[in-house]
Protein backbone atom coordinates (compact mmCIF):
# COMPACT_ATOMS: atom_id res chain seq x y z
CA UNK A 1 0.00 0.00 0.00
CA UNK A 2 1.29 3.59 -1.10
CA UNK A 3 1.76 6.15 1.99
CA UNK A 4 -0.59 8.93 1.21
CA UNK A 5 1.06 12.17 -0.60
CA UNK A 6 1.63 15.32 2.02
CA UNK A 7 1.58 19.01 0.81
CA UNK A 8 4.95 20.81 1.80
CA UNK A 9 5.22 23.94 1.68
CA UNK A 10 9.17 25.50 1.51
CA UNK A 11 8.79 25.73 4.93
CA UNK A 12 8.71 22.37 5.32
CA UNK A 13 11.30 21.22 3.03
CA UNK A 14 13.71 23.34 4.49
CA UNK A 15 12.75 21.97 7.87
CA UNK A 16 13.12 18.48 6.53
CA UNK A 17 16.97 19.25 5.10
CA UNK A 18 18.11 20.33 8.32
CA UNK A 19 16.88 17.68 10.67
CA UNK A 20 18.02 14.93 8.09
CA UNK A 21 21.57 16.77 8.62
CA UNK A 22 20.92 16.47 12.44
CA UNK A 23 18.19 15.87 13.85
CA UNK A 24 19.07 17.22 17.77
CA UNK A 25 19.37 20.89 16.31
CA UNK A 26 17.43 22.92 18.91
CA UNK A 27 13.87 24.34 17.74
CA UNK A 28 15.30 28.10 18.11
CA UNK A 29 18.57 27.07 15.75
CA UNK A 30 16.20 25.51 13.39
CA UNK A 31 13.49 28.50 13.62
CA UNK A 32 16.44 31.23 12.80
CA UNK A 33 17.53 29.17 9.96
CA UNK A 34 14.05 28.60 8.10
CA UNK A 35 12.81 31.50 8.37
CA UNK A 36 9.72 30.77 11.32
CA UNK A 37 9.05 30.79 15.25
CA UNK A 38 10.04 28.48 17.69
CA UNK A 39 6.49 27.57 18.16
CA UNK A 40 6.15 27.07 14.11
CA UNK A 41 8.85 24.61 14.18
CA UNK A 42 7.98 22.39 16.79
CA UNK A 43 4.17 22.44 15.60
CA UNK A 44 5.68 21.62 12.37
CA UNK A 45 8.01 18.93 12.74
CA UNK A 46 5.22 17.23 15.38
CA UNK A 47 2.55 17.39 12.06
CA UNK A 48 5.68 15.88 9.97
CA UNK A 49 5.95 13.01 12.25
CA UNK A 50 2.42 12.76 12.43
CA UNK A 51 1.41 12.41 9.28
CA UNK A 52 4.72 10.08 8.67
CA UNK A 53 7.13 12.49 6.68
CA UNK A 54 9.18 11.74 9.29
CA UNK A 55 9.04 8.33 10.10
CA UNK A 56 12.14 7.60 12.37
CA UNK A 57 14.51 9.85 14.63
CA UNK A 58 17.67 7.57 14.33
CA UNK A 59 21.17 8.04 15.62
CA UNK A 60 23.95 7.27 12.74
CA UNK A 61 27.17 5.08 14.52
CA UNK A 62 30.65 5.73 13.20
CA UNK A 63 31.43 2.25 11.85
CA UNK A 64 35.22 2.09 13.18
CA UNK A 65 34.44 3.17 16.30
CA UNK A 66 32.12 -0.05 16.64
CA UNK A 67 34.98 -2.44 15.15
CA UNK A 68 32.94 -2.97 11.70
CA UNK A 69 34.88 -0.47 9.60
CA UNK A 70 35.03 -2.23 6.38
CA UNK A 71 31.45 -1.56 3.90
CA UNK A 72 30.61 -3.90 1.21
CA UNK A 73 28.26 -3.73 -0.69
CA UNK A 74 26.51 -7.28 -2.22
CA UNK A 75 24.10 -7.61 -5.36
CA UNK A 76 22.36 -11.06 -4.67
CA UNK A 77 20.93 -13.09 -7.69
CA UNK A 78 18.40 -15.97 -6.32
CA UNK A 79 17.74 -19.13 -8.63
CA UNK A 80 14.44 -20.25 -7.19
CA UNK A 81 10.92 -18.73 -7.48
CA UNK A 82 9.23 -15.70 -5.07
CA UNK A 83 8.34 -18.04 -1.89
CA UNK A 84 12.50 -18.30 -1.74
CA UNK A 85 12.73 -14.57 -1.57
CA UNK A 86 10.75 -14.27 1.82
CA UNK A 87 13.01 -16.74 3.16
CA UNK A 88 15.99 -15.37 2.18
CA UNK A 89 14.87 -11.62 3.25
CA UNK A 90 14.53 -13.88 6.61
CA UNK A 91 18.04 -15.17 6.94
CA UNK A 92 19.41 -11.10 6.05
CA UNK A 93 17.31 -9.83 8.59
CA UNK A 94 19.08 -12.11 11.36
CA UNK A 95 22.59 -11.07 10.62
CA UNK A 96 23.79 -8.44 12.39
CA UNK A 97 26.42 -7.42 9.24
CA UNK A 98 23.60 -6.71 7.32
CA UNK A 99 22.88 -2.90 7.54
CA UNK A 100 20.58 -1.94 4.56
CA UNK A 101 18.69 -5.05 2.23
CA UNK A 102 16.91 -3.91 -0.42
CA UNK A 103 14.46 -6.64 -3.10
CA UNK A 104 15.06 -4.77 -6.05
CA UNK A 105 14.54 -5.42 -9.88
CA UNK A 106 17.43 -6.16 -12.48
CA UNK A 107 19.99 -8.19 -13.15
CA UNK A 108 19.89 -8.75 -9.09
CA UNK A 109 17.11 -9.53 -6.39
CA UNK A 110 18.59 -8.21 -3.42
CA UNK A 111 21.11 -5.31 -3.20
CA UNK A 112 22.86 -5.70 0.54
CA UNK A 113 24.52 -2.80 2.65
CA UNK A 114 26.67 -4.77 5.37
CA UNK A 115 29.45 -3.54 7.73
CA UNK A 116 32.66 -6.04 8.67
CA UNK A 117 35.63 -5.82 10.87
CA UNK A 118 37.68 -7.31 7.96
CA UNK A 119 37.66 -9.44 4.46
CA UNK A 120 38.08 -12.15 6.92
CA UNK A 121 35.01 -11.76 8.67
CA UNK A 122 33.08 -11.09 4.97
CA UNK A 123 34.82 -14.33 3.99
CA UNK A 124 33.03 -15.99 6.37
CA UNK A 125 29.51 -14.53 5.87
CA UNK A 126 29.71 -15.09 2.18
CA UNK A 127 30.56 -19.04 2.83
CA UNK A 128 27.52 -19.08 5.86
CA UNK A 129 25.40 -16.42 3.69
CA UNK A 130 25.77 -17.16 0.38
CA UNK A 131 27.28 -20.66 -0.71
CA UNK A 132 25.77 -22.58 2.28
CA UNK A 133 22.24 -21.63 0.41
CA UNK A 134 21.09 -23.47 -2.57
CA UNK A 135 18.90 -20.94 -3.66
CA UNK A 136 21.46 -17.78 -3.98
CA UNK A 137 22.56 -18.26 -7.67
CA UNK A 138 24.86 -15.60 -7.97
CA UNK A 139 26.76 -12.56 -6.20
CA UNK A 140 28.60 -9.65 -6.95
CA UNK A 141 30.69 -8.08 -4.10
CA UNK A 142 31.58 -4.49 -4.33
CA UNK A 143 33.94 -2.67 -1.32
CA UNK A 144 33.45 0.28 -0.53
CA UNK A 145 36.74 2.36 -0.88
CA UNK A 146 35.65 5.86 0.63
CA UNK A 147 32.12 7.20 1.54
CA UNK A 148 31.42 9.92 -0.65
CA UNK A 149 27.52 10.78 0.51
CA UNK A 150 26.92 9.07 3.84
CA UNK A 151 23.16 8.46 5.19
CA UNK A 152 21.99 11.71 6.71
CA UNK A 153 21.23 14.60 3.78
CA UNK A 154 23.84 16.31 2.12
CA UNK A 155 25.80 18.89 4.22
Amino acid sequence: MMAKTVELDHFDHALLREVQVDNQTPARVLAERVGLSQSAVLRRLRRLRAERVITADISVVNPEVLGVPVTIHVLVRIDQGSRTYGAFARKLKRRPEVKQASYVTGGADFVLRLQVESMAAYAEFAREVFHEDETVSEYHTYVAMQEVIGPTARK
